[in-house]
């Protein structure tokens, strides 16, 4: 563990989701199959790869909430968004938290989605 990961901002599932509600953005950094199963009601979807092609999208003055499946890559995404000067914290347990703790994952359609 590097010194920037121990001081790295986090929440927990429940946490994110009433940040969401307060109008941080919620960003999904995982990859298409990931995302397509099933993902949060109005996450914004940036593959990890493309984040730094794309930061642009990411609003420098909004609160940014990283997710992935279990919180490896998102702390990637909080780590470069915060060098960035974006306000941006992970989701300890990633999308997984997220199903667990009873918050709603569905697909494009609108249709029950699954965390793969």
């Amino acid at each position: 563990m590097t010194a920037a990961d121990a001081t790295l901002p986090e929440v927990t599932a429940s946490e994110a989701a009433a940040r969401v509600e307060r109008g941080a953005m919620l960003l999904d950094v995982r990859e298409p199959e990931e995302w397509e199963a099933g993902h949060a009601a109005g996450a914004v979807w940036i593959p990890l790869g493309t984040l730094g092609d794309r930061v642009g999208e990411v609003p420098a003055g909004q609160a940014v909430v990283c997710v992935c499946r279990i919180g490896g890559r998102s702390a990637k995404a909080t780590e470069f968004l915060l060098a960035s000067g974006r306000d941006a914290v992970n989701l300890i347990g990633g999308m997984q938290a997220w199903a667990a703790s009873g918050l709603p994952v569905e697909t494009d359609a609108g249709t029950p989605g699954d965390v793969v």
